[in-house]
């Protein structure tokens, strides 16, 4: 019978160094670096609590203490707001409820399959969420409520994947593909980085995953793969074949923020798309790109 348990819990990985960002990095969580007036982990976070999420799981590192200050009442700052007549409905999103945000340390790097492995006893025997906040994702519903969706439909295990040229898979873990129907493809296998001429699809994993508690069963007894890191990759593979396995074909934009290059076109696109700024924003392009 197929578990389709709610979906009420979502881990984010934010334990990273951020080094591709130093010297900026070097006090500042790379997650609060501002995508024009917002920080990175602020998008995905609104993306987890527009798919019904409740609680939030941050596996965090040392300096990281920011990010739930970030989410935190901010007393001086919001009373002098408010004795200035300001509107405090800006600040709402960064409000949490006691106990609905929730951190555990990841105290050696070890790699993404052991930093949601470090959240098995807030994650508990329930289906859970991942977001990889580096990930980008724009589209109206969100990532993780299309994928919800989905989930409602079939249960089991979930993967976000997105269509790139084939000459690009051997940049991505991808998916090897069974039935389609819509959105929905069958995964029968996963591959971490392929060669283009041995790439099974052009659907690569997109950051974004619903998994069953398994799987931290089968990361209890991962060793160690690419890179001497735990990979969430292999333990993922284990489970094909065991339970349904399913990859969504995001309806959206993906903007890789975990590169500089990413990051500023994320800020430029999501700045063009603006009411109040984007035509300001698309003369002050037009006028750099033609000086």
């Amino acid at each position: 019978m197929i578990d389709r348990k709610p979906i009420r819990k979502a881990v984010f990985p934010v334990a990273g160094l951020g080094t591709r960002f130093l010297p900026a990095t070097k006090a500042i969580p790379k997650e609060l670096l501002p995508v024009v007036d917002r920080p990175l982990i602020q998008y995905a976070v609104d993306e987890a609590r527009e798919a019904g999420i409740e609680q939030m799981v941050f596996v965090t590192g040392r300096g990281k203490t920011a990010l739930v200050e970030h989410f935190d009442i901010a007393y001086e700052l919001e009373t002098t707001l408010s004795e200035r007549g300001k509107d405090l409905a800006i600040l709402e999103p960064t409000r949490f409820t006691p106990g609905d945000l929730i951190t555990v340390r990841q105290q050696v790097p070890l790699g993404l399959g052991h930093a949601i492995w470090c959240a098995r006893a807030i994650v508990g025997d329930e289906p859970f969420a991942i977001l990889l906040p580096d990930e980008l994702m724009v589209g109206k519903p969100g990532c993780l409520a299309q994928m919800v969706e989905a989930y409602e439909q079939v249960g089991g295990n979930l993967i976000s994947v997105l269509e790139v040229p084939r000459e690009e898979v051997s940049s991505y873990g991808v998916i090897e593909p069974g039935l389609t129907d819509g959105t929905l493809t069958e995964v029968r296998g996963l591959v971490e980085k392929p060669p283009v001429d041995k790439a099974p699809s052009n659907k690569i994993i997109s950051g974004r995953y619903i998994l069953q508690p398994e799987v931290m069963r089968t990361l209890e007894s991962q060793g160690r793969g690419a890179g001497g890191e735990i990979q969430l990759t292999d333990a993922m593979a284990r489970m094909i074949g065991q339970q349904p396995f399913h990859a969504v074909t995001f309806a959206g934009k993906r903007y890789d923020c975990g590169s500089k290059i990413g990051f500023i076109e994320a800020t430029l696109a999501l700045a063009l798309e603006r009411d109040d700024i984007g035509p300001d924003v698309r003369r002050m392009a037009k006028r750099l790109v033609e000086e």
